[in-house]
């Protein structure tokens, strides 16, 4: 398989082409490189220079990531950006990025994930942005305490995550969508969910959400858009046979 026969792949799995009005990341190919067989792909959450050290390191011929370089707008071949394109460039590695297709995604995506892992049932789609629905929502079969979900998901550490706990301390619906959504929040609240769960939190919804008495859990960013990558990886390696490895680098936020 080489590099386009891989594009061509992840086009069957993930609706790329069917975001590309919605979303300002340039969804697929961003860096190409030569002509020949690919056998390794990494994976990461973020275009960057460890990661591309990385990938590189372990003999992999292409990064994919979740946030690429490239987000609907030309930017100068300069400083940061000059640097990562060399050394792209100079060490033969392809990026191939899936941002909005991902979060998205109902079978591997980030908020299914999430989902899956908290046992959600009755999944639904779940958060209008730019006229799509990216996030998922459900319920617990029996309401959870909302400090037991938290830690689930997040560690059992008040610091590995923040919560506004506005609502009922036993929760039943849930949103999610990850990443930089609070103001999907707002949402949540129209719908009646108990708990809305997302990556960064935000100034501008706190009083929204205390005044409609919803509770709302940030996760951090990066946190909450591993899930997806990883699954996007182990579904690369078994339709393809091709050797995959997720590589994470949190950032705490």
């Amino acid at each position: 398989m080489d590099l386009r026969a891989l594009d061509r792949y992840f086009r069957t799995i993930l609706k790329i082409d069917e975001f590309a009005k919605y979303d300002s990341s340039l969804n697929g190919i961003q860096v190409d490189r030569s002509d020949g067989p690919v056998q390794k792909v990494a994976f990461s959450v973020d275009a960057c220079e460890e990661s591309f050290r990385l990938a590189t390191e372990w003999g992999a011929e292409v990064l994919c990531v979740h946030h690429g370089l490239l987000w609907g707008k030309e930017l100068p071949i300069v400083g940061i950006h000059r640097k990562r394109i060399q050394f792209l460039l100079e060490h033969d590695l392809a990026l191939y990025a899936v941002h909005l297709p991902l979060d998205a995604d109902p079978l591997i995506g980030n908020n299914v994930t999430l989902a899956n892992f908290l046992q959600l049932q009755d999944l639904s789609p779940f958060g209008i942005y730019r006229g799509v629905e990216i996030g998922i929502q459900g319920v617990f079969p029996s309401p959870k305490d909302l400090h037991t979900v938290a830690a689930r998901l997040f560690g059992p550490s008040s610091a590995d995550f923040h919560l506004l706990p506005f609502g009922k301390p036993f929760v039943q619906s849930v949103a999610i969508v990850s990443g930089g959504a609070a103001s999907e929040a707002l949402q949540a609240i129209d719908k009646g969910i108990d708990l809305f769960i997302t990556g960064e939190s935000s100034h501008s919804i706190y009083h929204a959400c205390l005044e409609a008495g919803i509770n709302v859990l940030f996760g951090g960013h990066y946190q909450t858009e591993t899930g997806g990558v990883i699954q996007w990886a182990k579904k690369t390696a078994h339709d393809t046979g091709l050797e995959t490895k997720f590589f994470d680098i949190p950032t705490g936020l």
